[in-house]
């Protein structure tokens, strides 16, 4: 199965409730009414629910579906980079790939996102592109963390730096980015701990791994990538804001899409934090975390 066939089958959930609730061959305005519901019940949010409405109501247009289609993938990615990606030939069977900036990426989420299974997926997805990648063990609060990622590293063929359960993470993470120098690896993929965000206590050790990252290897992360399950829908739009300001987010990677009827908070969240979201998880195998393309997202949103 391609791509755009694997994502079609993974947003199948939220489109039935889409395109079941919505009588596109209808009075416009009774469109628009039914197009509220059943944006707001995928949970898309209030505020992008209410800017993609009156954008359809201010342009007149009949097209409706298209006219959604459109305004969607414009709320999702600037327009000047969807135009340089038409212009080299890129379409949305065929994302383009997601390069990450410097040589590390530090991943951080609550707990049971998926955050360690992702790590692992990137590490694949990211050799398969022709780097040598290093992955990090960093969550070492749980021996099923750090045992978990080593499990993966090993089906995957990935090394893996890790450290004994209850040791500090933050020297954890300033040894994987050290080694990564050292070894000459291309990048370095750190798994953090997965902490509540209402925690402050656990915020700020999630900057000290920040800062020690920073010193074993200044400029770097280059990314810090937060992991949201798209089954808590609503809820994750707060979890995305604290980490945001704890963090600095550089992007998004969306997972569960498949598992929910929720996947508009994929847009609800580009919209409140102006963060990018680089890739969604739409299956169990390594192969279902896909670079997030908005044109691919919104056709098989939308496309029965």
């Amino acid at each position: 199965m391609g791509f755009f066939d694997r994502l079609k089958a993974g947003l199948a959930k939220t489109r039935e409730r889409l395109l079941s609730a919505i009588p596109w061959g209808g009075n416009p305005e009774e469109v628009l009414e039914e197009l509220e519901t059943a944006l707001l019940a995928a949970d898309v949010g209030l505020r992008a629910t209410e800017e993609l409405l009156e954008a359809l109501r201010a342009s007149g247009r009949k097209d409706l579906k298209e006219a959604v289609k459109e305004k969607l993938v414009q709320m999702l990615e600037p327009e000047e980079r969807r135009a340089t990606l038409r212009r080299l030939g890129f379409k949305p069977q065929t994302p383009k790939a997601v390069e990450p900036k410097g040589h590390v990426v530090m991943v951080v989420g609550v707990n049971g996102v998926g955050k360690t299974t992702t790590v692992a997926k990137l590490g694949h997805y990211y050799r398969n592109l022709g780097k040598k990648v290093l992955l990090g063990a960093g969550d070492t609060f749980r021996a099923a963390g750090s045992a978990q990622l080593v499990e993966w590293a090993e089906r995957l063929g990935l090394p893996v730096i890790q450290g004994q359960e209850g040791a500090d993470p933050a020297a954890l993470a300033f040894d994987a980015a050290t080694a990564r120098r050292a070894r000459g690896y291309d990048l370095l993929l750190l798994d953090t701990a997965g902490r509540l965000h209402t925690k402050g206590g656990l915020m700020e050790e999630l900057k000290k791994v920040k800062r020690a990252i920073h010193k074993a290897d200044p400029g770097e992360p280059g990314e810090v990538w937060l992991v949201l399950d798209a089954v808590t829908g609503q809820n994750g739009l707060e979890q995305a804001k604290r980490f945001h300001e704890a963090v600095g987010l550089t992007g998004v990677i969306v997972t569960k899409l498949d598992g929910t009827a929720k996947g508009g908070v994929v847009v609800q969240v580009v919209e409140a934090l102006k963060v990018p979201v680089r890739f969604i998880g739409v299956g169990e195998g390594p192969e279902d975390l896909q670079p997030f393309d908005p044109e691919a997202f919104v056709e098989a949103l939308l496309e029965a």
